[in-house]
């Protein structure tokens, strides 16, 4: 029996279209049948690749009796949280009122004007875990919506008026403190004996990693580098690194990065990758390029379109076990690589007979110094023999926020290794979104199976823009910059807040919902304000464009008096104030020959803002070759026919 889910596209909402609770999609028909019945309303958010999604699928979705109540007492409404991110963060501002903290699946209880009287996250079949069992819980919403109904409305007004009042107002924070003081917030909580910060659960939070190096160049602050490079050097021994594919899972949930949660999220790889290349560029550390480009591979192979877009993600859960697709038995990786390679690569990854994780290994380096070990044969007969043993569910919908992500990585990646390789695959990804998640300037959020969604947002606008700039540091092809510019000037255009700042996650005029948020806080990926940040202050000092700096400066205090209490937890947009505050070298390369670029992008600083011209009199040439203007701490040299930082 299919339900109303049938005909969509998103595989989390596929996986839901069989089971015996009446699911719809979140739209208008949905909302119009609760009101003409008389039912609250009951949504779902989650996501195809989330581990506890699936756990309440099977317990309670399709289970035939849950199902008849929800059928019966409720109109149930399913949303993938990564086609529908502002669906999403209305909703997880309300199960953090209501609980004080917030996860997938997410369960809302709502009426038919969409306004929440309850929340929660995942429910157990029966009550265990201190949580009220699922079935009981409908049971007595039923009951009160019946007898008390009244009471639920007002709950409802209650918590929309109050998150309608959410949005703080201030003036500018002190920034040289906003910034000193987050460096302080890091160093209070990191961990020096096994990197990252705070206890378990582990998430890797690569643009603090990012802020953290950032901060150390410009200050030379040796705090900074190091924090991040123990961070980055232990979660490559760790078994959240998979050592025999490669990629990152989504986070440790011990404290020493071994144990990770095995999903894997395009978003934590791209950012990753771009820190692990970072590292490289600041260190010259062979250990993170190979890092970076192992990473690399994972993605180029599992996560690749034919038609040259990035999928979403991978399970955790392979023959309903999560981590059995990841983890090994010694028997196992005797029996593949024989005695003698097998127990080298045993001893050398941590695997023993009784096992490193509740009876099973997780292959990691964590006691050992060996990063630079030859198993690269074996590497390959361990990844092949996974992949026969079992599968993992693929998450395929393509989304223009991600692969951004990963284009601007691999942009990175080439600039600093010099492999021509990994921009090949970020253009041919831009080409994907320019041919199937773009209209001229109207951007789309997901792609699947030939199909487009309706909806765009902030995120898709910033991180899309974030790639161009990237793609034209890698060819100093203007037409990327000129096509960042204008996706950037669409972004202003549909969702800034004119009189109050800040910007919107949907267009400024969507009444979709009874709140259009303003995310500014990074969670595990940067806020789209931060990017919007970091986007306005790039692209005002590559093209000196006075409307830019403008925007560039309110966007700054806009965020700065939304990260003045915790400016941890805000990162990316202190990269980006970072980044205003002492501008990278500015160079005009005034070129004799186009084919003179070929040899000088590798000689490019990652952060430089590079515009290359062709002869004219403000930039002549010397000596008749290629010629460099380079203007660095508010000085500008004299031209040169070699580049010198």
């Amino acid at each position: 029996m299919s339900n109303h889910l049938k005909n969509e596209t998103s595989p989390y909402l596929l996986q839901h279209a069989e089971n015996p609770v009446d699911w719809y999609p979140w739209c208008e028909e949905a909302f119009e049948k609760a009101r003409k019945e008389e039912k609250p309303v009951f949504l779902s958010i989650g996501y195809s690749t989330c581990h506890w999604c699936h756990v309440m699928a099977h317990e309670s979705f399709e289970n035939e009796a849950v199902a008849e109540i929800l059928n019966q007492y409720f109109i149930s409404v399913k949303v993938d949280r990564e086609e529908r991110p502002d669906i999403d963060s209305v909703y997880m501002s309300v199960c953090q009122a209501f609980t004080g903290s917030g996860g997938w699946p997410m369960s809302i209880f709502m009426t038919c004007d969409k306004k929440p009287f309850l929340a929660g996250t995942y429910f157990p079949v029966r009550s265990q875990y201190g949580r009220p069992g699922f079935s009981d819980l409908l049971h007595e919403i039923a009951g009160l919506w019946g007898s008390s109904r009244d009471a639920l409305l007002h709950s409802a007004e209650k918590i929309v008026t109050s998150l309608r009042q959410a949005e703080p107002v201030g003036e500018e924070a002190e920034e040289p403190r906003l910034i000193e003081k987050a460096m302080r917030m890091f160093q209070e909580s990191f961990d020096r004996v096994y990197g990252g910060f705070g206890a378990a659960p582990k998430f890797p939070v690569p643009h603090n990693l990012l802020f953290l190096m950032l901060y150390g160049k410009q200050k030379e602050d040796p705090a900074g580098l190091e924090m991040a490079e123990k961070t980055l050097l232990q979660m490559r021994k760790g078994g959240i690194f998979d050592q025999i594919g490669y990629g990152f899972s989504r986070y440790s949930t011990d404290r020493y990065f071994l144990a990770p949660h095995f999903e894997k999220m395009l978003y934590d790889n791209g950012l990753l990758l771009t820190v692990y290349a970072w590292a490289y560029a600041l260190t010259k550390k062979s250990v993170y390029l190979d890092t970076a480009r192992k990473t690399a591979l994972y993605v180029c192979r599992e996560l690749t379109s034919p038609e040259g877009g990035f999928y979403s993600a991978q399970d955790a859960d392979s023959q309903g076990v999560e981590g059995k697709y990841y983890t090994f038995a010694r028997s196992e990786i005797l029996a593949v690589l024989g005695e003698e390679r097998g127990k080298a690569f045993s001893d050398t990854f941590d695997i023993t007979k009784d096992g490193n994780f509740e009876g099973v290994n997780i292959p990691n380096l964590l006691k050992s110094n060996d990063l630079n070990g030859e198993f690269g044969d074996d590497m390959e007969k361990l990844y092949r023999y996974r992949k026969e043993r079992s599968k993992l569910h693929l998450d395929d919908k393509i989304l223009t926020s991600w692969n951004s992500m990963m284009i601007g990585a691999l942009s990175v990646l080439f600039r600093v290794s010099g492999d021509e390789k990994y921009l090949q695959v970020a253009v041919a990804a831009q080409k994907f979104i320019e041919k199937n998640l773009c209209r001229g300037l109207r951007l789309y959020t997901s792609w699947r199976d030939g199909k487009t969604s309706d909806n765009s947002f902030l995120d898709d606008y910033g991180f899309y823009t974030a790639a161009l700039t990237e793609l034209y540091h890698s060819t100093l092809d203007r037409e990327y910059l000129d096509k960042a510019e204008q996706f950037c000037q669409e972004a202003v255009r549909c969702f800034l807040d004119n009189e109050n700042g800040g910007f919107y996650l949907s267009d400024r005029d969507s009444k979709e919902l009874f709140v259009n948020p303003k995310e500014s806080y990074d969670g595990a990926v940067p806020s789209g304000n931060s990017v919007m940040a970091y986007n306005l202050v790039r692209l005002y000092q590559l093209t000196g464009r006075a409307g830019y700096g403008q925007l560039a400066k309110k966007q700054i205090q806009y965020m700065s008096a939304r990260a003045r209490e915790y400016p941890m937890g805000y990162s990316m947009f202190l990269t980006a104030k970072l980044l205003y505050d002492n501008p990278p070298p500015h160079i005009v390369v005034a070129v004799k020959d186009a084919r003179d670029l070929e040899g000088i992008k590798g000689q490019l600083p990652l952060l430089a803002n590079v515009i290359a011209v062709s002869e004219n009199r403000e930039y002549p040439l010397l000596n008749n070759r290629t010629t460099f203007y380079v203007c660095r701490d508010h000085t500008c040299f004299a031209p040169s026919n070699t580049l010198q930082i």
